[in-house]
């Protein structure tokens, strides 16, 4: 049998960077390459195990013969072992057996930079690359529009093995179904982005994908790399951006992953306060070691590299930002200055950020943050973290539990919707409607509301309707625009018999209106971080349950006046004060029949009259449909 041959893809510059933790592009060079050497075609790899005795490759080319494919071990101190083994294909599966040279304990390992892993359970790494030729130059070349701050921004947040299925062979969508299916559903819909829940492979399909064990390589679930490849490029061609959630949080203990990887606590914290995460009994990054700094941000920017992701959500942060996340007194070690942030992990985030968005300044980096740590995303330099923009919990949450009142009661709670107002623009902040609020127990979004089935839908239409006309970007999860009506199922399909039915088909078409309307209106988008961008009309009218308020964008004429009425009763003649005197058309009616509301409060044209109303000059009257939101704009 032809033996490892000794080879390298690491020149000197490359160890004092992965040393220094600035190496940000590992993926090159760890992991499986196929390569020629003096003629003959095979494979290099590379893999980091400081603490080892001895590593080889075993694979189905060597009968998983431990020892027949030695690796050499780097003289310079840096732990890594490299070495080319001729006729080793595409195709190949291997692992590295690795031995620690302190208690003589062997390890089997996946590969960690691994392109493609065999389909789970099985938990071998693959040899693999391909020559995908990308088709959207356009799309690349736009990006930075299509990303911007001051654009539409609406994402459809899914989760790949349970969007559909298909249903008689009892199987996943592949990628290729996917790049037909998906593409076209979230193009008709009118989403700006699709975020997928964690696509890198995973060995434990309860985990949602959250469980990481091969994090440079796509799930093999729906097919092969370059199948995802044609996923993402399908979106591009229309017009559609793709985010991906991205766990540098934490990764499971399986025995192939990596954990102990080398004998040693070589990824993880070897302190188990700070290396083990209690919640999801997993292991956590240890932030303060450069090589890990390296990886991870190599991960990052890989996936925006090879897989033209346009951005990444962050997920968990607010576990990282702070050394007693959800632990008790006594389980957690103050900093060096005594206080509770996690100052390492700190660091490395802001370092990710800088790096993503050097490399990559047209593409967005999205925190899953839950707490009020200052500045998540505003920029370094300022003080921040560096992220581009931050979930907006609070008002998730506050919004949800308005609207599960009963609306006899909402006059008391009127503030709970307001509030947000108070720190909308203390960050850049995406309005979250996610995963995590349909499962456990939590019901689906619709199911939160009170009332008969037609109330609830009337709830729902017109929590949709104030989400999409507050300041700040929208995420809505799967299932959630044609209101489904069961708690999202991971190991099933979304319920799309529903829109059998006229009050699902009317959520949906209110929810791919509300998209457009968000996209052609710019006053709904361009000042939506700042408060140039919103201005109350009226807040307090809370017996009554109404708000009334104004979004500005760059050029007046393009504002929208937004009135919701909060209860399922009519509100006739309903006064409320204008900016100034004019004649205004609506633009959008929640009530309105195609969304199966009531139908009966469409409003042609409104001219106003010289009455002082609101503390302004001018007003008019309008009648408020039950459940509704009127928005308008001046001729």
């Amino acid at each position: 049998m032809t033996k490892t041959k000794a080879h390298s893809l690491f020149t000197e510059f490359d160890i004092d960077l992965f040393k220094a933790g600035k190496h940000y592009r590992l993926y090159e060079k760890f992991g499986s390459h196929l390569i020629n050497v003096d003629g003959v075609d095979g494979t290099y790899f590379a893999v980091w195990a400081p603490s080892a005795k001895a590593v080889s490759v075993t694979g189905d080319f060597n009968f998983w013969l431990e020892g027949e494919h030695h690796l050499n071990v780097r003289w310079d101190g840096s732990g890594i072992w490299e070495g080319f083994i001729p006729n080793v294909k595409k195709g190949n599966i291997y692992k590295y057996k690795v031995q620690n040279s302190d208690n003589g304990v062997i390890t089997e390992k996946a590969d960690p930079f691994a392109r493609r892993c065999e389909h789970p359970p099985k938990t071998a790494s693959v040899v693999w690359e391909d020559d995908y030729k990308w088709q959207d130059k356009k799309w690349m070349k736009n990006r930075k529009k299509n990303n911007a701050l001051d654009a539409p921004f609406s994402v459809y947040e899914v989760h790949l093995g349970s969007w559909k299925k298909q249903i008689e062979e009892n199987r996943f969508l592949s990628y290729n179904e996917l790049a037909e299916e998906l593409v076209s559903y979230v193009a008709d819909m009118n989403f700006t982005h699709v975020e997928f829940m964690p696509i890198m492979e995973y060995p434990y399909d309860p985990s949602w994908g959250y469980q990481l064990t091969g994090y440079f390589a796509p799930t093999s679930r729906f097919g092969y790399p370059d199948e995802f490849k044609f996923l993402v490029d399908k979106f591009h061609e229309k017009g559609i951006g793709v985010l991906l959630d991205w766990v540098p949080s934490h990764f499971p203990s399986d025995d192939h992953g990596l954990g102990y990887f080398d004998g040693s606590h070589l990824y993880e914290h070897p302190d188990r306060r700070k290396g083990y995460h209690q919640d999801w009994k997993s292991l956590i990054f240890n932030y303060g070691r450069n090589e890990i700094k390296a990886f991870l941000i190599s991960n990052a920017i890989f996936w925006l590299d090879q897989y033209h992701a346009d951005g990444l959500r962050v997920d968990a942060v607010a576990s990282m930002l702070f050394l007693d996340y959800s632990r008790e007194e006594g389980e957690w070690e103050p900093n060096m200055f005594g206080g509770r942030e996690y100052l390492e992990a700190i660091d490395f985030i802001k370092e990710m950020n800088a790096a993503v968005y050097e490399a990559f300044p047209d593409v967005q980096t999205i925190a899953e943050e839950s707490t009020s740590f200052p500045k998540v995303s505003r920029p370094i330099y300022d003080g921040g973290l560096g992220f581009g923009m931050k979930w907006m919990m609070g008002w998730m949450h506050d919004t949800l539990d308005y609207f599960a009142k009963e609306p006899v009661y909402r006059k008391h709670h009127q503030n709970d919707l307001t509030f947000s107002l108070n720190y909308a623009f203390t960050e850049n902040f995406m309005l979250p409607l996610s995963h995590d609020e349909v499962v456990y127990g939590k019901k689906s979004i619709v199911s939160k509301m009170p009332g008969d089935e037609w109330q609830k839908f009337g709830n729902l239409r017109l929590m949709y309707s104030l989400m999409y006309t507050h300041p700040g970007t929208k995420l809505l999860f799967q299932g959630g625009e044609f209101g489904q009506t069961s708690e999202w199922n991971f190991n099933g399909s979304l319920d799309w018999h529903l829109l059998e039915y006229d009050v699902h088909k009317g959520a949906q078409s209110l929810v791919r209106d509300l998209n457009k309307l968000y996209k052609d209106e710019p006053a709904l988008h361009q000042k939506q971080f700042s408060h140039e961008g919103f201005e109350w009309i009226d807040h307090g009218d809370h017996q009554n349950s109404v708000m009334s308020y104004i979004r500005k964008g760059n050029d007046e004429k393009d504002n929208v006046i937004v009135i919701l009425n909060l209860t399922p009763i009519p509100r006739q003649q309903y006064r409320i004060g204008l900016p100034k005197a004019g004649t205004l058309k609506e633009i959008f009616n929640s009530d309105a029949k195609k969304y199966n509301g009531t139908g009966g409060f469409n409003t042609k044209n409104l001219t106003s009259v010289e009455k002082e109303w609101n503390n302004r000059k001018n007003s008019l009257e309008l009648d408020l449909p039950p459940l509704g939101m009127l928005a308008f704009k001046f001729k």
